[in-house]
């Protein structure tokens, strides 16, 4: 073979190994990315189910304004042993429920450090500042 074949295959082979690492960092990105968006969700879904109960009279099995007493499966989550919710995304616990405040945390599965908050405060005039949302580790 030539210098000039010889040259030729060496960069390409600089080439594609760079492309490669950039690939799997662009990947591990977005992976991360995906896994953050979800644990919101989760999070603002929970939020969500937990201002229905909030609304709802004793009753009906709802808090009568009033978030005291309120579960992880009242917000439409099953719980796992420790009564938390759990699923692919990561885990979720409910770490204020008290009169109009309520707070839920979610906690990411590939990574303990990373955590979604999504606090609701029902006395709050307007719906921009009745639900705020925390992000920690990201």
């Amino acid at each position: 073979m030539g210098t000039q074949q010889l040259l030729l295959i060496v960069l390409g082979v600089i080439i594609v190994g760079i492309a490669v690492v950039v690939g799997i960092n662009i990947f591990g990105t977005n992976a991360e990315q995906a896994n953050k968006d979800a644990i919101t969700q989760d999070c603002l879904r929970i939020a969500a189910a937990a201002q229905g109960y909030f609304r709802k009279p004793t009753m009906l099995g709802g808090g009568n304004n009033d978030f005291t007493g309120i579960t992880i499966e009242d917000c439409g989550m099953s719980a796992n042993a420790a009564g938390d919710g759990e699923n692919v995304n990561g885990t979720y616990v409910i770490t204020t429920a008290a009169g109009t405040d309520f707070v839920v945390t979610g906690t990411s599965a590939t990574d303990a450090t990373k955590t979604v908050a999504v606090t609701v405060d029902m006395l709050a005039t307007t719906d921009d500042d009745r639900v705020g949302v925390t992000y920690t580790g990201w």
